[in-house]
């Protein structure tokens, strides 16, 4: 018999907003006050609710699949002409 491990509990800092920090959680967006989170939190960091501390194992894993995704989309599109920034 193989004992269940309940999934962790994990966010994504989707943007801040002045004190408020707009959270990703399954799916759902949700807001919590910047202050409950760990000091230095970034948007696109990944939050272990249970612990309250950024997984940055996880943070680096979605960064990277966000490089990626961006790569992929932008295969054989040229860039916009012009100066812009970013």
């Amino acid at each position: 018999m193989t004992k269940k491990t309940k999934p962790r509990s994990r966010a994504t800092v989707d943007r801040i907003e002045d004190d408020v920090a707009v959270l990703v959680v399954d799916g759902q967006q949700v807001t919590r006050a910047l202050s409950t989170l760990p000091s230095g939190v970034r948007e696109g960091d990944v939050v272990d609710l249970e612990t309250g501390t950024v997984d940055t194992e996880a943070t680096e894993s979605l960064r990277d699949d966000v490089r990626a995704a961006r790569e992929r989309a932008m295969r054989g599109k040229k860039p916009p002409a012009g100066d812009f920034d970013l």
